[in-house]
C-alpha cells in the first residue's frame, strides 16, 4: 500500500462578536481552514510481458484468469514456439519478455542459457503430517523440469496415434513406430513435419535410435505417401473422415471434436498409444521460465505460482483435457492415465536439439 497525504480546505462557519456597544451584533463569518488527512490506495501491481509459444485458444483464458486475478497488466506476444525461441535469442538480454511459455522442452531447453533459475520456494510444497511434522517435498515431478531449475512443466502433453475407427481397429495398429513403415500403410498415414510437438518427438528418435535409424523411419514414412498437414487438428479431422487411416498428433486435439463440439462417439476417431514404450507414446510438457533480463521478475513468479496452482492445473486437465502435474488434480477421465502410457526413457533434456531434427527432416526432403 502507498500512503499519500492530501490537503484539502474546510470550511467552517464560525459566529463572532462585533461592536463594543453595550449590545454588540453576532455576525457569522465564513473560514477557511487546511485540514491534512492520509488515505491509503492499492499500489500499482505492474506488468509482465509473456512471450507464448502456445495457443491462444488454449493458454488465453487462464492468462486472463491470472490477470483478473492479481490486477497485473499482462501483455501476450503468441507465436510457434520456434519462432519465438528464436526471437528470444535474436533480441538477446534487451527482449522485453519477462516469461517465455514453450509447447515444449525442444523450444524452451534451446533458450535455456537465458533463463534465471526458479526459486525453490515455486517448486516445492510443504505438507504437515497428523503429528504435526512438515515435511517438504518436490511440487512437480523431476522428470517434468529442468535438472538446474531453470524452467518447469506446467502440463503433460502426450504423442499418439490418432486411427479412424470405422476402417482400423486398435488391434491392427503396429507395436511400435516402426511398424508403420510397413507397405500395407502406404497412402494411409497423416503427419506434419514441420509442427513443433512433432519434430520433439524426432528428437525423441534420434535420442533413442540414434540418427540413422531416426532417417531412415522419416523417409519410409515419406516413401508410404504421408500426406503432409500444418498441424494436428486437421489431422485428426481427416482421420475422422477417412481421409488418411491413421495420423501422428498430440492426445488432447480429439477432444475438441469429442467434447468441446459435442460429437461423441459419431466422431470416427480414437488415440491410440503404443503398446511398446518408444518415441511415439512419449509424454512432453508445456513448459515456462523466467529470462534472465526480466525487469518484473516478482509478477513472472506469481505468474509460475499461478500456473502450478490447483486452479490452473484444474482448467488444464478439464478445458483443454492435459495431463496435470501436481498431485490432487484429477486426469479428465476420457484420457488413458500417465501410469499406463509406456514411456521411452528419454528425458526431457535430450530433446532440446530441434534445429537437428528440422535439418534430419529437411535432408530427407519433407520439409523446406
Amino acid at each position: 500500500m502507498k500512503r499519500y497525504l492530501y490537503m484539502f480546505a474546510l470550511t467552517l462557519s464560525v459566529f463572532a462578536l462585533i461592536g463594543c456597544s453595550s449590545d454588540p451584533e453576532i455576525v457569522e463569518k465564513i473560514v477557511e481552514v487546511e485540514v491534512e488527512k492520509i488515505v491509503e490506495v492499492e499500489k500499482d501491481p505492474g506488468k509482465l510481458v509473456i512471450y507464448s509459444g502456445r495457443k491462444e485458444s488454449l493458454v488465453g483464458p487462464i492468462i486472463d484468469q491470472f490477470a483478473d486475478a492479481t490486477g497485473i497488466e499482462v501483455e501476450v506476444k503468441y507465436g510457434s514456439s520456434a519462432p519465438i525461441a528464436a526471437l528470444l535469442m535474436e533480441e538477446g538480454d534487451k527482449s522485453p519478455a519477462d516469461i517465455f511459455y514453450a509447447q515444449d522442452p525442444g523450444a524452451i531447453g534451446s533458450v535455456e542459457s537465458m533463463l534465471q533459475p526458479i526459486s525453490d520456494s515455486i517448486l516445492t510444497k510443504t505438507t504437515t503430517s497428523d503429528d504435526g511434522k512438515t515435511e517438504t517435498s518436490a511440487l512437480v515431478p523431476d522428470w517434468a523440469k529442468s535438472p538446474s531449475n531453470l524452467w518447469t512443466g506446467i502440463t503433460g502433453r502426450a504423442r499418439v496415434v490418432v486411427y479412424n475407427t470405422a476402417t482400423v481397429t486398435e488391434a491392427d495398429l503396429p507395436d511400435t513406430m516402426t511398424g508403420f513403415c510397413d507397405a500395407k500403410w502406404k497412402g494411409r498415414i497423416g503427419w506434419a513435419p514441420s509442427n513443433s510437438s512433432f519434430q520433439t518427438m524426432i528428437t525423441a528418435m534420434r535420442a533413442e535410435w540414434g540418427e540413422a535409424q531416426t532417417k531412415q523411419w522419416i523417409e519410409c514414412i515419406r516413401d508410404n505417401d504421408a500426406s503432409v498437414y500444418p498441424k494436428n487438428t486437421p489431422q485428426v479431422e481427416a482421420a475422422a473422415k477417412g481421409e488418411i487411416d491413421v495420423g501422428f498428433v498430440n492426445h488432447y486435439y480429439l477432444y475438441k471434436f469429442v467434447l468441446d463440439k459435442s460429437e461423441g462417439d459419431q466422431f470416427k476417431a480414437r488415440n491410440y498409444h503404443p503398446r511398446t514404450a518408444g518415441p511415439g507414446s512419449m509424454v512432453m510438457v508445456s513448459a515456462a521460465g523466467i529470462l534472465k533480463s526480466s525487469e518484473n521478475k516478482a509478477n513472472a513468479e506469481k505468474f509460475l505460482e499461478f500456473m502450478l496452482s490447483g486452479v490452473s492445473q484444474n482448467y488444464f486437465a478439464n478445458s483443454t483435457r492435459e495431463y496435470p502435474l501436481i498431485d490432487g488434480v484429477k486426469t479428465h477421465p476420457l484420457l488413458t492415465p500417465m501410469s499406463e502410457i509406456n514411456k521411452p526413457g528419454v528425458t526431457l533434456a535430450e530433446l532440446q536439439d530441434i534445429a537437428g531434427s528440422a535439418k534430419l527432416l529437411t535432408e530427407a526432403g519433407v520439409l523446406d
